[in-house]
């Protein structure tokens, strides 16, 4: 386990710091654009940049025999996860609309004992409803008694797309390439994503101004392709439940890095859920027998 342990804990800190920045980058560049383009933008850019890198590798894409695979990955991963998640911050506060987001990992390990045969113990469900207990604890603060059902829903109904995109890439990631999925599914879905923004919104209301730039330029590099190339090769190459687990530290680096940067205040609230979440992968990750550890 070794080398490949290490190799996988430090593509995850990588993942969930990635992630974690993208909250308050994202929060303090959508006052300046329309939130369909600036998603749609974002997916597209990231999939031509990945796929410009890829393209001396395009021979194993086989879209004839794939092109399903691809669109069904851009439906959950690009159109649905983004899109409802965009819609649905209109009617919840950030705060509680993450929360409900974050239930992805209890939900991603449970799909991954349905579909993909992963073990999941009493232990490990212990653990995974401890890391989102920790969540709503870290949140307590934001939390308003004025909530809207239809955001509630938008908010589950995101978690639940995330959670079925991720369980469809492992399942399909023997016939196809995963780095090309990770473009194409953004290609596509962020076409989707930039469509709808083109008639809904206006271009005239995107300000040009270093924020955007700055944030649009993190989404397309960071956020979307080198993110999700992360993602899918830590899932791919391990049980779905315990990387799911680790994201349950991205809403903690979030309020870290807000409160760092954007002067967001930290509560004892905030120190209380950060020893939950660290609780909660310990538990998940925790196996009696060493030996048969994955990686």
């Amino acid at each position: 386990m070794g080398k490949s342990f290490k190799k996988s804990t430090i593509l995850l800190i990588l993942l969930v710091l990635l992630w974690g920045a993208s909250w308050p980058i994202y929060k303090s560049t959508m006052p300046f654009t329309p939130p369909l383009l600036f998603a749609g933008m974002r997916a597209v850019i990231g999939g031509l940049l990945l796929g410009v890198l890829l393209w001396k590798r395009r021979s194993i894409i086989n879209w004839r025999e794939n092109w399903r695979l691809y669109c069904i990955s851009a439906l959950f991963n690009t159109v649905l996860f983004f899109g409802i998640q965009t819609v649905g911050l209109n009617y919840l506060p950030g705060g509680l609309f993450s929360i409900l987001v974050y239930f992805q990992p209890v939900l991603l390990g449970l799909f991954a004992w349905i579909w993909l045969g992963e073990v999941i113990t009493p232990l490990k469900i212990v653990g995974l409803l401890i890391g989102f207990i920790g969540i709503i604890v870290v949140s307590l603060d934001g939390l308003t008694f004025h909530v809207s059902i239809i955001g509630v829903i938008l908010g589950l109904l995101t978690a639940v797309c995330w959670a079925f995109g991720v369980i469809y890439v492992k399942k399909v990631n023997t016939q196809i390439d995963a780095y090309w999925m990770v473009s194409l599914q953004s290609l596509l879905g962020g076409a989707v994503l930039l469509s709808s923004g083109i008639l809904f919104e206006s271009w005239s209301a995107i300000e040009w101004n270093n924020n955007y730039i700055f944030g649009l330029s993190f989404g397309s590099i960071f956020g979307i392709p080198l993110a999700y190339i992360i993602y899918y090769k830590l899932i791919n190459e391990g049980e779905a439940s315990k990387v799911g687990s680790f994201t349950f530290l991205v809403p903690i680096i979030a309020v870290l890095l807000g409160a760092t940067f954007l002067h967001e205040p930290i509560t004892h609230f905030l120190l209380i859920g950060l020893v939950m979440v660290g609780l909660s992968i310990f538990i998940v990750n925790f196996k009696k027998n060493p030996k048969h550890e994955q990686y």
